[in-house]
């Protein structure tokens, strides 16, 4: 007999709107099961989704999905919500690839009306989705779930200050789900819940307001807001009623005798402009291991499902990011001046090492880039030396800032960029492939990519020395190289390289952690009778216009290679050659970087022989430049 027999008889979400509220417990129970289970094969975000189980059924059974648009914020509380719309069949594919996205993302599902990877988006994109049903005289509802997390940003504000005045019809779920902004409390908080949102509730408020507006509008303010403050006292919602929206909770988002009466309500509620449904969860919820590990099981690798054991990697050395920690903290033990500060990823970015040594001058700021950015500008104005350690493709939130409030004021603000290059399983949401390209445009900004871990440790330092201009250093994700780490790092020349090996006829320049494969490619080229020269760029701005100079002098080919988008490195060194001239030297010039698509998730490996980034591809590019593809291909084969 099935361990899921109700989940078996739900393909998508209108095989359950008929449901009993007692099947409708025993499919969430059902539903945690299958997530944990198939979590556990896959390995990805488990304990937000844990925590929506409840909520994901009582909003398919009560909203006419996918007309009515539910929209996740962010995507990765949406696994429960991907298992009861039709794709179930595929949730043990999750992040693999071929298969599906560990996010909300429309090209998959009908079901997924907006792309969801980075948080707080989901009001804005609600409230447009919104003015446009308003706008083509539709009648549809848009629901937003947004977790706690991601109402520390400010684009979540801007949006609900925004919706709040624009008066269309939205109803905005708050998966409150780490602090309680104010706790529920049992059968009053339900009640009153219930209340609030009821039509009888609604009409004696319509009536009431009729009435006190011919009283004078005097009289009418002074009444609005009285109720509206009585409400947010019983409640907690005075915040978001001053925003506009008519607030409703804060309920027990796991007890379904609460949450589908409020929701119905919410659903066909006559009021005009936005509602806010708050909704306490707990994350992890329904599974032991989860309840009691420290990140309630936020993002894990492959585990047991009895125990909650996670398979472990046997790491062969140092990850990049513990290196950067680490170097950061050898150098904050030389100079008190330097503080760090992450925007709520202090463990990926290992800053919670930092924090541990120096909880005083580690700062996290939530999920908000832009503020952080602007902080650290604020702290170097001052002549501290912050590191601000976020994300490539977390750092595109605040390109505004780096560019304004940092670069135009040359302050020596140091970006530590984690996850350069393709990630894997987080895909194209998550790959860093534009950060050389948006940061080497600024003027005056010195930007670095460590090749292994050790140039990382004395670009840490180097970064440190540099005190009248911004700075920033790149590294991808996962481990190093396992090379024996120096106790200190070296402050490295500004703007100049290394060569790596030397050679006669090729030149290879890389920037970035491609010099192995360049380095591979070099001994498949001697082997063929073609000596390379390989060398590490190190800087793609400023760059080592000498070195470029030479290579192009004494090489018949010279190709770049790196880990990021077209208009980046290679940009940079083709724009210098021209100018210098060095085009009509007869050196042939080849530049190698990410293909100009957003490439879907898998595994790193794979993802860079699918870029054409490996050796094969290095040895190929420079044989097709010496008109020797043939031979190539020969010996390949």
């Amino acid at each position: 007999m099935s361990a899921t027999p109700l989940l078996d008889r739900v393909h998508l979400p209108a095989d359950m709107r008929q449901f009993s509220r007692a099947e409708l417990r025993q499919l969430a129970d059902e539903l945690r099961k299958e997530t944990i289970s198939a979590v556990s094969v896959t390995g990805g975000h488990l304990g937000a989704g844990l925590g929506v189980i409840e909520l994901t059924v009582a909003l398919h059974h009560l909203f006419n999905t996918p007309d009515d648009r539910l929209i996740w914020d962010v995507g990765h509380q949406a696994y429960p919500h991907k298992i009861l719309t039709g794709r179930r069949d595929r949730i043990r594919t999750l992040r693999m690839g071929g298969g599906l996205s560990g996010f909300t993302r429309r090209s998959e599902s009908e079901y997924d009306p907006f792309g969801a990877a980075h948080s707080s988006t989901s009001i804005s994109a609600g409230l447009g989705m919104a003015v446009a049903r308003d706008l083509s005289g539709e009648k549809r509802n848009i629901v937003c779930v947004i977790g706690d997390g991601a109402m520390s940003a400010g684009m979540a504000y801007e949006a609900m200050n925004n919706a709040g005045a624009m008066k269309s019809r939205l109803i905005v779920v708050l998966n409150d789900n780490d602090m309680s902004i104010a706790p529920p409390v049992g059968a009053m908080s339900a009640y009153l819940a219930r209340l609030i949102s009821s039509r009888k509730y609604l009409g004696f408020r319509a009536f009431a307001k009729r009435l006190m507006a011919k009283l004078g509008r005097f009289l009418f303010d002074k009444a609005r807001r009285a109720e509206e403050y009585a409400r947010g006292l019983w409640t907690g919602g005075t915040l978001f009623e001053e925003m506009g929206f008519y607030y409703i909770g804060p309920i027990d988002g796991h007890n379904l005798d609460h949450l589908l009466p409020v929701l119905a309500n919410a659903r066909d509620a006559k009021v005009d402009g936005p509602v806010l449904v708050h909704v306490v969860t707990q994350k992890g919820k329904g599974y032991a291991p989860a309840e009691k590990a420290a990140d309630k099981f936020h993002g894990v690798t492959k585990f047991d499902v009895i125990t909650g054991a996670q398979a472990k990697s046997s790491a062969k050395a140092p990850s990049y990011t513990k290196v950067f920690a680490e170097s950061l903290m050898a150098e904050a033990r030389k100079d008190e001046k330097i503080v760090a500060i992450t925007a709520a990823m202090p463990s990926g970015t290992g800053l919670d090492l930092f924090a541990h040594e120096f909880p005083n001058r580690c700062f996290d700021v939530g999920i908000a880039e832009q503020h952080g950015v602007t902080f650290a500008a604020g702290l170097a104005s001052e002549g501290y030396k912050p590191f601000a350690a976020i994300y490539s493709t977390f750092l595109q939130r605040a390109y505004d800032q780096v560019v304004h409030d940092v670069a135009i004021q040359s302050l020596p603000v140091r970006f530590a960029i984690d996850r350069a290059g393709l990630v894997g399983a987080d895909g194209a949401t998550h790959a860093g492939a534009f950060d050389v390209t948006y940061l080497a445009t600024l003027p005056n900004f010195v930007v670095m990519a460590a090749s292994d871990e050790v140039e990382l440790r004395h670009m840490v330092a180097t970064a440190a020395s540099i005190n009248d201009r911004p700075s920033a250093v790149r590294y991808p994700r996962g481990e190093g190289l396992g090379l024996e780490m120096p106790v200190e790092g070296t402050v490295l020349h500004i703007g100049k390289g290394r060569i790596v090996r030397e050679g006669s006829k090729i030149a290879i320049l890389s920037l970035g952690t491609r010099l192995q494969e360049a380095l591979k490619a070099a001994d498949q080229l001697a082997a063929m009778g073609l000596p390379a020269t390989v060398a590490d760029a190190r800087f793609a701005k400023p760059l080592d216009e000498e070195l470029i100079t030479r290579l192009a002098a004494t090489h018949e080919v010279l190709i770049t290679i790196e880990e990021g988008a077209v208009g980046g490195f290679g940009a940079h060194v083709l724009h210098f050659m021209a100018n210098a001239g060095l085009l009509e030297a007869g050196c042939r010039v080849r530049t190698m970087t990410l293909p100009d698509i957003f490439q879907d998730h898998d595994t790193p490996q794979a993802q860079y022989a699918a870029a054409h980034l490996a050796a094969a591809d290095i040895v190929a590019t420079a044989t097709a430049a010496l008109g020797r593809e043939s031979q190539w291909a020969t010996n390949r084969a």
